[in-house]
């Protein structure tokens, strides 16, 4: 697509977008809603559209080169991310539930399944800050020249005396039938070798005459009787069959291509077309960077010019005009006012069109409301209940973004939507916008050295002119002490980031994250979720969904620093499911798509690493002021379970799993909004550990499910090409999906590597895959049993949330009062 096409899909988006803020924000509240389900189909329908929204805006911001329009762009997109998690969390509190099934939604907007996915923006890596840049090449150079001290204590356990047994006896047999396969070669190899020597003592004239024998009856066939035209006949007939068979082949494909049974092979293979788009891309990545390189000295450049050219000017102007309010005032009081702080805006308020009448009504009005604020906040109180009694219902909650969306559309529409840009065909950045931009910020500055300088000449004015009246000016009152609150103590002041982040390398608590990306968690969409749900019955979600949530709870607040100041903040997140389902990987893909440090605070890991309280607190400390200090950070608890074990094992428990259960829900709880640390927990066995510890310290509970048969189709393809495999008609793809019902991915790429070796892998071409080969493995491997999933799902209706699902399943959800979101 040109700069031109892009230009246009961002008009058009900006005309969606401020259609649906004229919904979100009209002249004349809309009254609360009584039916939960209608309130939910407007907060879906309304997420769905933001989404599509969120995805072209982000298409056009990653692909446009104009400096000045990306940044206007840039400013619309962050709030848009922010309103979509804002959606997504009323969606949770009014429905109980992390997953959500629209399917009727994408029917009556005519949209397909991946229109719902949440990109990640290009951005969150292609546009770190120097500080970021900096901390990543320093953790590179420590990575390579630092060696881990304390690997990762593996815990063993005894083996009975019968498991000893079996294992002899398996080794035992495995000898015997070795030694069996040894003899057996050999024999083969003595028959073979007596009866090459039995052929070999053969005479050579029988040999001869056996050739010669063949060669007679040969021509004796060709002279035969038969005719030439019966010889004919026979050949048009094997012929004819040839062709015909050639043609229903390709008669059933076609149909099935048609059918959308079969994928067209021009689709298979990337057109041309398509390669040169994605040339085009990264071509247009690379002048973006240029662009900006000139736009950032342009701006150092204008600046500079301006403050040479216009600052002196604007200098005396101020003074003067202040001098002349000084002046003023004294006339109208008697006497010379006081300057105002900086808080209050400074010379701001002298230099906007007001007389010094107003500016001085004005200073005394924010008085008057600083003293009064305590009544009116306690009548307000009081009218907010009348309110919300008269107002019974769903509401819904006030957005943090909607006015920085307001603000954009304006934008747009005053500068961009009818800008005539005929002469910038290379859409360069504007140099008279720039000046605007910066006469602001120069003015900004000059002031603030303006109102130094005329607050020491007001003092001298003072001391000269009325000092005859005597007495001190009138200060202002000093507020009311604000509650010293308890400042976490530094228990490493005095070391540099650098040692810190060395130290817990060495140690194993700071990694390197696995190179993936989130959009390699394979995953169908769940088709029939609306329809279940319909009739009382909750699915389970399937991967798609539980990549798109992560997106929303993880990636987007973490990459965005405006999205998880103003967003709903979720400082922790539990990944529950069974073993294989990709909870490692998907840690490993939010720390990729993000850039973000990783840290492993897992039992396993910590076990028998600083020791004592001491050595505890340290190591809490360490983790928590390195990841504050070089944000995105994750801090990952692998078999979070442990912490929270009813009762320890007695092989675990030299280890001490539950060491941390009281240090780290005080660490997590001095994070902040502007902190841009999340801690992600995973457990495959959630059962054994205690729900109330475990709701405390995450506050979010994602359950991810066994694939479902759509999921496992999507993973069996993709994964056999990626492990080298060829797939042919002989590989039945949907049985193979079908029969492996209940194995995790992680069960699929051991099959795989069992499977495709590197002979295996050379040998397709004469000998194509087959199902029957997938099935000795898959049957090696315990699958995850309905019994198991169902464990899970009784143990997530223990959760909070899981809690509220059935009391509003059941029917014993109280109505709404106050326009919240009423308990059942």
């Amino acid at each position: 697509m040109s700069q031109r096409s892009y230009n246009e899909l961002w008009a058009n988006t900006q005309a969606d977008l401020s259609q649906l803020l004229e919904e979100e924000m009209p002249e004349n509240p809309p009254k609360p809603e009584k039916d939960r389900v209608v309130f939910f189909q407007l907060l879906a329908t309304r997420y769905v559209r933001y989404i599509q929204i969120f995805r072209r805006l982000e298409k056009v911001y990653d692909q446009l080169v104009h400096p000045q329009k990306r940044r206007v762009i840039r400013a619309i997109l962050e709030p848009v991310m922010g309103r979509i998690l804002e959606l997504k969390n009323e969606m949770v509190e009014n429905e109980f539930s992390e997953y959500h099934y629209m399917d009727d939604i994408l029917h009556d907007l005519k949209l397909l399944p991946e229109h719902l996915d949440i990109p990640i923006p290009h951005y969150f890596m292609s546009e770190q800050g120097k500080e970021y840049l900096e901390q990543k090449s320093m953790m590179s150079e420590i990575f390579q020249t630092v060696v881990i001290e304390n690997p990762i204590v593996e815990v063993t356990q005894k083996m009975g005396r019968e498991e000893a047994i079996k294992i002899i006896q398996m080794a035992e047999r495995a000898r015997q039938g070795r030694l069996r396969a040894r003899l057996n070669e050999e024999s083969r190899d003595m028959n073979m070798m007596q009866k090459t020597k039995e052929q070999g003592s053969a005479n050579p004239d029988l040999a001869a005459i056996s050739i010669q024998k063949v060669r007679h009856q040969r021509c004796e066939l060709a002279s035969s009787t038969v005719s030439s035209f019966s010889c004919y006949q026979c050949d048009l007939k094997v012929w004819r069959g040839y062709i015909q068979r050639k043609r229903t082949k390709a008669a059933r494909e076609a149909e099935m291509i048609f059918l959308g049974m079969v994928m067209d092979p021009r689709f298979q293979m990337p057109t041309p077309a398509e390669t040169i788009a994605l040339a085009n891309e990264a071509c247009t990545r690379i002048k973006q960077a240029e662009y900006e390189e000139d736009y950032q000295k342009s701006l150092v450049a204008i600046t500079n010019q301006l403050r040479v050219s216009e600052g002196h000017y604007l200098r005396k102007t101020m003074e003067e005009q202040i001098r002349q309010w000084f002046i003023e005032c004294r006339e109208l009081t008697g006497s010379f006012p006081d300057y105002p702080d900086e808080e209050e805006g400074g010379s701001t308020l002298i230099f906007a069109e007001s007389t010094p009448e107003q500016v001085l009504e004005e200073l005394a009005a924010k008085e008057e409301e600083e003293t009064g604020k305590k009544g009116k906040d306690a009548k307000d109180g009081k009218d907010k209940r009348k309110d919300e009694e008269e107002d019974a219902g769903l509401k819904l909650q006030p957005s943090a973004f909607l006015a920085d969306l307001d603000l954009g559309c304006t934008t747009f529409v005053d500068f961009w939507q009818t800008r005539n840009e005929s002469t910038n065909f290379n859409q360069r950045h504007e140099i008279e916008l720039v000046k605007e931009e910066k006469r602001v910020e120069v003015e900004e500055e000059i002031r603030l050295k303006v109102d130094e300088q005329m607050r020491l000449v007001l003092e001298e004015w003072k001391q000269t002119i009325d000092k005859d009246k005597g007495g001190k000016a009138k200060g202002k009152k000093k507020g009311a002490k604000s509650g010293k609150k308890k400042k976490e103590k530094d228990l490493t002041a005095d070391r540099t980031l650098e040692s810190l982040c060395q130290e817990l390398v060495q140690q194993g608590l700071l990694r390197e994250a696995h190179p993936v990306k989130l959009q390699e968690y394979l995953g169908d969409f769940s088709y029939l979720g609306t329809t279940l749900r319909q009739n009382d019955i909750e699915p389970m979600p399937s991967l798609s969904d539980v990549r798109q949530v992560l997106s929303l709870y993880a990636v987007l607040p973490l990459g965005s620093q405006l999205v998880h100041e103003k967003a709903p903040l979720i400082k922790s997140l539990l990944l529950a499911g069974p073993a294989g389902v990709g909870k490692k990987m998907l840690v490993h893909a939010i720390c990729q798509e993000t850039g973000a440090f990783l840290f492993d605070l897992s039992p396993i890991n910590t076990a028998r690493k600083y020791p004592g309280k001491s050595g505890l607190a340290m190591m809490v400390h360490m983790v928590f002021k390195v990841a504050r200090l070089m944000q995105p950070s994750v801090i990952w608890i692998g078999d979070a379970e442990k912490m929270f074990y009813k009762k320890v094992p007695k092989d675990e428990k030299e280890l001490d799993p539950k060491r941390l259960k009281k240090d780290l829900p005080k660490s997590l709880k001095l994070i902040k909004a502007e902190d841009r640390v999340l801690v992600i927990g995973t457990t495959k066995a959630p059962v054994a550990a205690d729900v109330k510890g475990f709701c405390k310290l995450f506050s979010r509970v994602l359950l991810i499910p066994r694939p479902d048969y759509g999921s496992r189709y999507i993973l069996w393809k993709q994964l056999i090409e990626k492990h080298g495999g060829t797939i042919t008609k002989a590989l039945d793809l949907s049985s193979l999906a079908k029969i492996s019902d209940g194995y995790t991915p992680g069960h699929m790429v051991h099959v795989l590597q069992n499977i495709l070796t590197k002979s295996r892998i050379r040998q397709q071409v004469k000998k194509p895959l087959t199902t029957a080969e997938f099935i000795t493995p898959l049957a090696r491997i315990d699958p995850v049993f309905q019994a198991e999933e169902e464990a899970l799902k009784n143990w997530y209706a223990k959760t909070p949330l899981g809690k509220k699902r059935i009391k509003a399943a059941s029917g014993k959800e109280e109505p709404p009062k106050g326009g919240k979101k009423g308990k059942k």
